[in-house]
């Protein structure tokens, strides 16, 4: 008896691990290690005042961060796909985005010839196509970033769909609560209003040429103001020749702050890059913001000559200059910002590795 049931649990055996030979899977661990010393003036100091600051700064072109991406083969062009992306800012090695392990991303899901469809935490649509049309590619300062934070927008709890169709990329997302830590987080009971986010867009590329739209819009966190919305809607082109390659694009705002008052403004931009060599790529942009219900307009200039070591790792020298009216706080940071109606000078030597 024990040898017939032996026999049973080894052909058992045998044929699970037949199954599981049948699919094949792997896993890729990557990251960006970015950081330099920084110079910043009129940066606001809270109730000091402003001044000026100098330090070690974690991520001038891109997010310091690490991460797994994981791709299995099940059949019929039917994939399973995860990602756990974690930032952190290198100077301190503190996890970024809120303290999350996962803050970048944090998804699971299935892809196929319709696309992928994928749930957790995910960047929204301005992120995930706008890149491609900032001339500093919405990286998380003297960028798009610096003067409205979500084109670097992520969602908690979002369901999301991404398909690739020869030159045409379409996404779309549905968060039920876009951020955990802010108020209630969403996914009220009873208040399915609170916190929710969605979007989408579409991208062309046609050889040099490519051109992209996305719309977003989110409620706020609270039970007293979830039918407040912040909306945006932004197009975008890049077009390249020869060794050079130019940006341009437009993305409209209005942000509810109470009800029957809301901010709205326009912010324009163009840009362009040349590589002069192989390693030596100089980029410089320039992003306008129109402000319409206040006279908070502002000008942040960027210059960034970067210089390749290697295929994975480059030196940088990032300058930035904002000139704000009114009462306008940008910089050429998301955070610090300066005083109202300061100007701000920045400057940035940093290094990039990827692996």
């Amino acid at each position: 008896m024990k040898k017939a049931l032996f026999a049973v649990a080894a052909a058992a055996c045998a044929m699970s691990g037949s199954a599981f030979a049948q699919s094949s899977s792997n896993v890729t661990f990557y990251g960006v290690a970015d950081a330099g010393i920084s110079f910043q003036n009129h940066v606001n100091g809270g109730a000091s005042g402003s001044g000026s600051v100098v330090g070690v700064t974690s991520g001038g072109l891109s997010g310091s961060r690490w991460g797994l991406r994981g791709v299995e083969d099940l059949g019929n062009n039917l994939k399973g796909i995860f990602v756990l992306e974690s930032g952190f800012d290198i100077d301190s090695g503190k996890s970024a985005q809120g303290g999350r392990l996962f803050g970048r991303q944090a998804y699971v899901g299935l892809q196929g010839n319709f696309g992928a469809v994928t749930l957790g935490r995910q960047q929204n649509s301005l992120y995930d196509l706008f890149g491609a049309y900032d001339p500093m590619a919405a990286g998380p300062m003297y960028s798009l970033n610096s003067v409205d934070n979500q084109f670097n927008g992520r969602a908690d709890n979002a369901i999301k769909y991404t398909g690739k169709f020869g030159g045409l990329t379409a996404t779309g997302f549905y968060s039920f609560g876009r951020d955990v830590n802010a108020g209630l987080g969403g996914e009220v009971p009873g208040h399915f209003k609170v916190g929710k986010n969605f979007g989408g867009g579409l991208a062309y590329a046609n050889g040099p040429f490519s051109v992209g739209v996305a719309y977003d819009q989110f409620q706020r966190s609270t039970l007293a103001s979830a039918d407040l919305a912040a909306k945006r809607a932004a197009i975008g082109t890049s077009y390249a020749f020869g060794a050079a390659k130019v940006f341009g694009g437009y993305r409209w705002m209005r942000d509810e702050v109470t009800t029957g008052t809301a901010r709205h403004d326009n912010l324009y931009w163009l840009g362009a890059n040349y590589k002069f060599t192989p390693a030596f790529t100089l980029t410089g942009a320039a992003y306008y913001t129109d402000a319409r219900t206040d006279s908070k307009d502002s000008w942040m200039f960027v210059l960034n000559a970067d210089y390749a070591l290697s295929k994975r790792t480059d030196a940088y020298l990032l300058l930035g200059y904002v000139n704000n009216k009114g009462n306008a706080t940008f910089g050429v940071t998301s955070t610090p910002n300066t005083m109202p109606g300061q100007n701000q000078t920045g400057a940035m030597l940093g290094m990039r590795h990827r692996f």
